[in-house]
């Protein structure tokens, strides 16, 4: 099944889409879902020009320097799905600056990934975000998620910056100022960015902003602003049901956003984890699903009964038309890769088979190996 795409992004890029991997075709040389992503040199390019769904990863940045190497074998795994873009955290008050940075730099130079950079408005001044938007500009980095991020733990209220910005739509605003500007102090970036400019996401709220107690009508008048300001496409924070992200995209449209708004969907397989993306969030998880992991016999079977629910969910709202699927790992990649494969949107490239289009794969014998930590982040869904 090739999903239809929802709008064209602002800014159309002139660059052409690169040819489908041979590697992702079928036996009798049909697309299978998965092939090359639409990125070149750091940059996303319009979903519209894309005819199958996506997919896309959230990582985080390593907590501490024993962490990294866990990181990396996962973000491995996850380059053979061959992703359209995988997005970087970027935490509370800017906490992680330095190893968000120095993740996005080595997966621009060390593997085929695009990385978008998460930027939020957070304890930041407008000069401060210059000078980081600016340093990712200088690693190579041409995508963000541009979001106005959630407040320290242990401060309930969100405050702006006294000289900072105070919405991600002002945020969109400032990164499309500082790419003319750059343009206009280099020829060389003026001629590039007139072929491949700045991508930009934002956040979008199925079920409206529980963090800020905003309604869904409130976010999409929200995500109006936020187009309007220069925003490419959206991500939307974690759900559980499809009607929440149809219903979204329907009262979007109606309203005039024509931005493409891909889904965010967490691999429901671990019922802990999933409270507390609860609280973090104010998303609630539904009884029916933790009834449904809490019946399970063991670590196995909760696991296949989560990437199913999952499977579910993907092909729920892929059937409704969204432009693909953007996957909050908690930087683990065993479940990630399940739900994919349970979906047909893996390309067979895990095992070496080749998924016809639409397929679905069976659902896996092995759950994966527990890890020494639960390493949930609190940016782990756009805001």
């Amino acid at each position: 099944m090739s999903a239809p795409t929802l709008g064209a992004a602002s800014v159309p890029l002139s660059a052409p889409v690169p040819a489908e991997d041979p590697s992702t075709a079928t036996a009798d040389g049909t697309p299978s879902r998965r092939t090359t992503g639409p990125h070149v040199n750091g940059e996303v390019r319009p979903l519209a020009a894309v005819d199958r769904p996506t997919v896309s990863f959230e990582l985080f940045p390593p907590r501490n320097p024993d962490a990294a190497p866990r990181l990396w074998d996962t973000i491995q795994h996850l380059a053979d799905a061959h992703p359209d873009f995988v997005s970087v955290t970027y935490g509370a008050s800017g906490k992680t600056r330095q190893t968000t940075r120095a993740l996005v730099r080595r997966l621009l130079r060390e593997t085929s990934l695009n990385p978008i950079a998460h930027l939020t408005c957070v304890g930041t001044s407008r000069e401060e975000i210059t000078t980081i938007v600016e340093e990712f500009l200088d690693e190579g980095a041409r995508s963000f998620l541009a979001l106005r991020g959630d407040p320290p733990v242990g401060q309930p209220d969100w405050q702006p910056h006294p000289d900072g910005l105070h919405t991600a739509g002002e945020l969109v605003e400032l990164l499309r100022e500082i790419e003319s500007r750059r343009c206009a102090g280099s020829p060389s970036q003026a001629v590039r960015a007139r072929v491949r400019p700045l991508s930009i996401a934002v956040a979008a709220f199925p079920r409206g902003n529980a963090a800020t107690g905003g309604t869904r009508a409130q976010d999409v008048a929200s995500l109006l602003a936020k187009q309007e300001a220069g925003a490419d496409f959206a991500i939307t924070q974690v759900f559980f049901d499809a009607e929440a992200y149809l219903g979204l995209v329907a009262e979007a449209r109606d309203a005039g956003v024509t931005i493409p708004i891909i889904p965010g969907i967490i691999p429901a397989t671990d019922p802990a984890r999933l409270l507390r993306v609860q609280d973090l969030t104010g998303v609630p998880v539904p009884r029916d699903l933790l009834d449904l992991l809490g019946a399970a016999d063991d670590d196995l079977d909760r696991h296949r009964r989560g990437i199913r629910a999952g499977v579910d969910l993907v092909q729920g709202v892929l059937d409704g038309g969204a432009p693909g699927v953007h996957l909050y790992t908690f930087n683990q990649h065993h479940a990630a890769l399940d739900l994919l494969e349970g979906a047909g949107l893996d390309g067979g490239a895990r095992d070496g088979r080749q998924a016809a289009p639409g397929s679905a794969r069976p659902i896996p014998t092995a759950a994966p190996a527990p890890t020494a930590t639960d390493p949930t982040h609190e940016g782990q869904t756009p805001r």
